[in-house]
């Protein structure tokens, strides 16, 4: 992709055809993110595909928006979706950045202070392919059977220049592609091999299924069951905070509140720069009580791109998800980005959709230290 180093990105290829017709495109340098649900291409890559309506012919468009503050905006299109010998037929994509003659909504751009990821130059990426914890990326807030007076501002309708959020049926919303599998379509094993310091690649895989084949058994996975928001626990020893976490690939690094860590100053604002490298210990529990201790360590972002300009993989990159943590705030999240997978094999359990008769409903997500055989 234009030489761009991406820092801690970890990528697949996906092919997405027309509907119905051998008429595809294979299509590489796609960020697999843990963290959001849906299929995400760069207009530009895709082969010719039906855009979906709304009942007056109007084609519907949709925000995306993630945790960094970006946003992706573009239309919604209909496509057989192709990934590692899987097939999801007739599923919705966001095509990103089609089309180009609307004004984006200003709630999807946070009113001009979002971050406009709608080029590859400025994604770093042809597409993202969101293999999270829920089937859809809006689901029943975003249907009209939902009862709500309005729509959530995730999917519009745009005419004469003017973009109105819309209700989108649950089966038409762009979903998690694993749900539209003939098998394999309870979710992910996400594994890379270990890393300590940095490197220029390393290997990992992805594979579709929790224990519907001999290829995705959990082994002694730890499963952390979640919250009502998909949320569970991080407790932090370093600085004594219990913490709302995530799990999200998508993310370079491992985002936490820490006052005492020093910031990178601009453009790296968003990192953590600490004078010599800082060990955090932590403790993730889940709902179910289940807890497992991760120690990791924070190194000095600018030191870390600097001393190794054609790297792409760093174990030790970290940033700031606000230097306090008031109750109830969003400074009282932490978010384990792609250096936690190193080394590990992460499972994420798709809400809804059927699990092994050992383990507890989805969604859940769990790990396990190395590979599981594969």
């Amino acid at each position: 992709m234009s030489g761009q180093v991406y820092p801690n990105g970890g990528f697949t290829s996906v092919t997405i055809c027309t509907p119905g017709t051998l008429t595809c495109n294979t299509i590489g340098g796609i960020l697999i993110d843990t963290g959001s649900s849906g299929l995400r291409v760069l207009a530009s890559a895709l082969p010719s595909l039906p855009v979906l309506t709304d009942g007056k012919g109007n084609a519907v468009s949709e925000c995306a928006q993630f945790v960094d503050q970006s946003y992706l905006w573009g239309n919604v299109a209909v496509a057989d979706v192709r990934i590692a010998g899987e097939v999801a037929s007739s599923i919705s994509i966001q095509a990103i950045a089609d089309p180009t003659n609307f004004t984006i909504p200003s709630d999807c751009t946070s009113g001009g202070a979002g971050i406009d990821h709608d080029s590859q130059l400025a994604l770093g990426a042809n597409g993202i392919l969101g293999v999270g914890l829920e089937p859809q990326d809006c689901g029943i807030a975003c249907d009209p059977t939902s009862g709500a007076a309005a729509p959530a501002p995730v999917y519009y309708v745009c005419a004469a220049n003017a973009c109105n959020p819309a209700f989108v049926l649950v089966p038409q919303q762009v979903t998690h592609p694993a749900v539209f599998f003939p098998k394999d379509n309870n979710g992910i094993a996400l594994q890379f091999s270990p890393l300590s310091g940095a490197a220029t690649t390393l290997s990992g895989s992805l594979t579709f299924g929790i224990g519907t084949q001999t290829n995705n058994t959990m082994g002694n996975a730890t499963i952390f069951t979640l919250g009502p928001t998909n949320q569970f626990t991080t407790n932090v020893f370093t600085t004594g905070q219990s913490l709302t976490a995530s799990i999200d690939s998508g993310l370079s690094g491992i985002f936490f509140p820490d006052g005492g860590l020093p910031i990178c100053p601009s453009p790296r604002s968003s990192l953590f720069c600490p004078t010599s490298p800082t060990a955090i210990t932590a403790v993730n529990v889940g709902t179910n009580s289940a807890q497992s201790m991760v120690n990791f360590t924070v190194d000095n972002a600018d030191n870390l791109f600097s001393g190794n300009p054609t790297d792409a993989a760093f174990s030790t990159l970290a940033g700031p998800s606000g230097a306090a943590c008031t109750g109830g705030s969003q400074d009282c999240s932490f978010a384990w980005g792609l250096p936690f997978f190193y080394g590990r094999t992460v499972f994420t359990a798709i809400s809804g959709q059927g699990v092994p008769s050992t383990a507890p409903p989805a969604p859940w997500w769990a790990y396990t230290i190395g590979f599981v055989p594969q």
